[in-house]
């Protein structure tokens, strides 16, 4: 039995009613302290946002900011070029072309009359070849007209090709006489293979608007790098997004075989490169040689319906060489790109076939060349040189077997006939067994 004490039971019940209080203290403690985060977290969130929202506005400033400044720096890196471009250090543009819309063209030209060419004739590196006085050149946004059409159809002194030429595909053409040496399935077709950008830059010149249109910027695209990757073409090395002048396209298409130049000088010029092989088609109509000649892109790719014939380039190839711009651009062996920021000093690029052929041509010189390669043509190649007299030529081989027999094959034509023209006889120069060693 449970004995109650009054005592111990009213001390136990005054110990609990302090104890309850002081829980009841500690849970008030709690909730203020609850309440003091949950609105410490409350402030802690709207700072944030305030300084997101603030952050945001600072960012979508600095974007448009960063967007006219890198506008701005294109637009002085484009100025930048164009200087460079319109200086006397290129010599596409200086002294290349005269223009009557922009007083500065003049100031490239003083030396026109002096030169006693014609107000709007070309002045480039290498001289133009002789013209008679009813062959006046004419010239109209960077092309000449009026271009005489080249015999290459064969007559009776036509010489037939000795087997020191490899080349199924030959003819050599004298400007000078006009008519054909020598020949060799001259009009039988052949794939062009990059033969082909001669007929590019030919057209690209002759559809460009003023001489100022050379300065203008290209911005290089996606589309044209992965068609030149695909198709595992060579390139000049022009970088996605790169802006470059349409003259650095030109020496791009050409020395180096550029498919990114070519590709971006069609799109320039007609928008396309499906648009631009039919200006290629409608120049080869206007040429004489378009039941014989087609073409379907602007590189040279091999396609049944991309096609020529030796005796067709050698007509192209001697329209390109009266042309000032595509003259110009087929003579020239090394040239550097002017520099932007993605390549800070330019590229240099360079024309192997007329770097190679100097040191093997005994007579005469080799002044612009053009070759080509598909596994459908073998080793092509186009060549206009002049012999000591300063008598031209035209020169065109295909299937060749290797690069330096298309080069030894030249060669061999050059100095059998140029020897031969300059005597009058038609004797081959002791020279000749030159052009046989290998160069390689």
């Amino acid at each position: 039995m449970q004995y109650y004490d009054p005592y111990w039971e009213d001390k136990n019940f005054e110990e609990r009613r302090r104890i309850r209080a002081e829980h009841r203290r500690e849970h008030e403690l709690r909730q203020k302290k609850r309440t003091r985060i949950l609105f410490a977290s409350i402030a802690g969130m709207l700072l944030l946002c305030t300084l997101f929202a603030l952050l945001a506005v600072f960012l979508m400033d600095g974007k448009k900011d960063g967007r006219k400044a890198g506008e701005k720096a294109a637009e002085e890196e484009s100025q930048e070029i164009r200087e460079i471009v319109l200086s006397e250090a290129d010599p596409l543009l200086a002294g290349s072309i005269y223009s009557n819309e922009a007083e500065s063209d003049r100031e490239l030209m003083d030396g026109l009359e002096e030169a006693k060419l014609p107000e709007g004739s070309a002045m480039t590196l290498v001289e133009m070849p002789k013209q008679g006085s009813d062959d006046t050149a004419l010239l109209e946004a960077g092309a000449l007209t009026g271009v005489a059409l080249l015999n290459t159809t064969p007559d009776e002194k036509t010489q037939a090709v000795g087997e020191e030429v490899d080349s199924a595909y030959v003819i050599l053409v004298s400007l000078e006489d006009n008519r054909v040496l020598c020949a060799r399935q001259s009009d039988a077709r052949m794939y062009p293979a990059s033969m082909t950008k001669v007929m590019t830059v030919l057209v690209a010149a002759e559809h460009l608007r003023s001489m100022d249109a050379l300065g203008e910027i290209f911005e290089m695209t996606r589309d044209i790098e992965s068609y030149s990757y695909v198709n595992g073409c060579s390139n000049v090395g022009f970088s996605v997004g790169e802006r470059v002048t349409i003259a650095d396209l030109f020496y791009g298409t050409i020395l180096p075989s550029g498919a990114d130049a070519a590709i971006a000088l069609a799109e320039y010029t007609a928008g396309s490169q499906e648009a631009f092989a039919e200006l290629m088609n409608q120049k080869a109509e206007e040429l004489g040689i378009g039941g014989s000649t087609h073409f379907v892109n602007c590189v040279g790719l091999y396609d049944d319906n991309h096609y020529s014939t030796a005796a067709d380039m050698a007509v192209i190839m001697n329209a390109a060489m009266d042309n000032p711009i595509c003259r110009e651009v087929l003579s020239r062996h090394i040239y550097t790109t002017t520099h932007t920021s993605f390549h800070p000093d330019g590229i240099t690029v360079s024309n192997l076939f007329l770097r190679r052929i100097e040191d093997h041509q005994p007579t005469g010189i080799v002044l612009g060349a053009k070759t080509g390669f598909v596994n459908q043509s073998l080793n092509c190649a186009v060549s206009y040189g002049e012999d000591e007299g300063g008598r031209a030529y035209i020169c065109v081989t295909g299937s060749a077997h290797g690069a330096w027999q298309a080069i030894r094959d030249h060669v061999a034509l050059y100095s059998k006939y140029f020897d031969a023209e300059s005597t009058g006889g038609e004797n081959p120069s002791e020279n000749a067994a030159a052009a046989q060693e290998d160069g390689a």
